[in-house]
């Protein structure tokens, strides 16, 4: 396999995990082959080691002692779980961005915002997400402090980029959101830039849910399924 130049062997590993659980090839329960994933990625173990290691902190897989590396739950309830508290960091930050910003800050945060409603219009998804991320990291770095942005980035490595572009229709309410985020934080209204970051995340959910369901890596009624053999490994 070509080296990956600017990526690291870690996140490709990571990446390949989480495609497969959000594309049905990986279900909740199976067992992570390390060794497998090494060949037919083209790295040595150690990476895939910290593959799993970064996804057994973020709750995405199990590693029982001496047993091997196993795929946590993955149903609706995780998915909404995992964005509420992703909305709830990053209304934190959000809210701090309110207290006191600076005008410098605010005229890059228009500027984001602003890129964001002309590609749009130009239809151009990626771009798009691209500066979704750039307003969301201008805000992270002006107000948050290095535990809070860490956290915040865990989360935010989880949903693969291409999976979130295939997910229609989230341009429609992300850009309104975002510039009601805005003028929130122009009026120092943190309770208020929080409370549209945390709605923001929580229809982020449904899309996410809705286009798994679509899939047919959820079940259309899916509420909360636990894989076979879960229980019995984590109750030895």
């Amino acid at each position: 396999m070509p080296k990956r130049y600017g990526v690291k062997d870690k996140d490709v590993a990571v990446a390949h995990i989480v495609s497969g659980l959000l594309d049905g090839s990986l279900r909740p329960g199976d067992r992570i082959d390390r060794t497998e994933i090494a060949t037919s990625l083209g790295m040595s173990r150690v990476p895939v080691q910290e593959a799993v290691n970064q996804l057994e902190r973020d709750g995405i897989v199990s590693i029982p002692y001496h047993r091997g590396v196993f795929l946590e739950r993955f149903d609706a309830d995780v998915v909404r779980e995992h964005y509420e508290i992703y909305g709830m960091l990053s209304g934190i930050a959000s809210a701090r961005a309110a207290g006191d910003p600076t005008e410098e800050f605010l005229t890059r945060l228009h500027a984001l915002v602003e890129e964001m409603a002309e590609v749009a219009d130009a239809g151009d998804p990626a771009e798009f997400e691209n500066i979704v991320w750039e307003f969301r990291r201008a805000i992270n770095q002006e107000v948050a402090g290095p535990r809070l942005r860490a956290a915040i980035g865990t989360f935010q490595g989880f949903m693969p980029t291409a999976f979130w572009l295939a997910c229609p229709d989230h341009k429609e309410y992300m850009l309104p959101l975002y510039r009601e985020e805005l003028g929130a934080i122009e009026r120092r209204d943190g309770d208020a830039a929080r409370t549209i970051v945390v709605q923001r995340a929580a229809r982020m959910a449904r899309t996410v849910i809705d286009e798994l369901r679509r899939r047919g890596v959820f079940d259309q009624s899916e509420s909360a399924v636990i894989a076979p053999g879960h229980l019995e490994r984590v109750e030895r």
